[in-house]
């Protein structure tokens, strides 16, 4: 294959879901909504909720599938997940990772999704070694480097990614893939994973796909993100700050709903949790707020 020519994926239904009928309908309740008084403070209920869904995993079925983000969200929660004393609760043995979605770049690249995990989690920070004593094979990130090394594109990308996640993950009904917990942030137009308002992937069937560069916000960069149906599939926790917030989560969690305009509305629903600081918080009808 010559690095021009278009990366074709597998003509297969393995790796598609058949079915929706078994997914909670999106769009309708309301998740669980916490509202904390500041960043560190929900990086604190996000992290003792993650090491809970871990260990409650592991017990039930001998493993743990933690879908998780990147950007800043994840960072300080790793710093709390990676110390004592959650950290000595964690099952890392039984523990795997992955990502709902990532950028087109190498994994040591700034602005990978699995820096933060690198860097903090197995690293530690600040020049300490983190204590989380996750197994590499543990480890499931879109295989970009293998993609680019091999002159492929995103699509191609996230097809490895799809059949990786067959390799390892349960299904239900509708032959979708489950993760027994899902992380995600919230971008300031209110898109969730690597799915942007009017996105083509919110039709799409699809476990992984191929996204292009985005115009409207930043970094400009392809993508490969997990079928936003998924967040339908497994608990989510949806953790966000900040005033730069506030509009976004105003229109989420107003009278509309509307999951094109607003995908991360996908994840305005029961069984889901949200996680949110005051001043991210500001425009959210009080009615909502408890």
């Amino acid at each position: 294959m010559t690095e021009h020519e278009p990366d074709l994926p597998p003509a297969t239904e393995l790796l598609a879901g058949a079915s929706v009928s078994g997914l909670p309908t999106p769009n309708r309740g309301e998740p669980e909504l916490i509202v904390v008084a500041d960043p560190d403070a929900a990086a604190h209920v996000a992290a003792k909720r993650i090491a809970a869904a871990l260990l409650a995993a592991v017990e039930r079925r001998g493993r743990a599938d933690f879908c998780t983000t990147g950007g800043n969200t994840p960072i300080p929660i790793y710093r709390l997940l990676s110390q004592s004393p959650l950290c000595d609760r964690i099952p890392w043995q039984q523990v795997h990772f992955w990502w709902g979605d990532d950028r087109y770049v190498p994994r040591g690249h700034p602005e990978s999704c699995v820096s933060s995990f690198d860097d903090v989690l197995l690293g530690g920070g600040a020049g300490e070694r983190g204590s989380a004593t996750l197994p590499m094979a543990n480890v499931h990130p879109f295989p970009t480097d293998l993609s680019i090394a091999e002159y492929h594109d995103n699509g191609w990308c996230a097809v490895q990614y799809a059949e990786e996640m067959a390799r390892h993950l349960p299904l239900d009904d509708g032959n979708w893939p489950v993760f027994d917990l899902i992380l995600v942030g919230v971008g300031d137009d209110g898109h969730v994973l690597s799915v942007f308002p009017e996105s083509p992937a919110l039709d799409g069937m699809a476990w992984a796909m191929g996204v292009p560069a985005p115009t409207q916000i930043g970094p400009h960069l392809p993508r490969m993100t997990i079928n936003p149906r998924l967040l339908e599939t497994a608990p989510v926790l949806v953790v966000t700050w900040g005033a730069n917030k506030a509009e976004a989560l105003g229109h989420v969690f107003g009278e509309l709903r509307d999951d094109r305009r607003w995908p991360v509305q996908r994840t305005r629903r029961p069984g889901a949790v949200w996680i949110v600081d005051e001043t991210a918080a500001a425009k959210i009808p009080t009615g909502l707020r408890g």
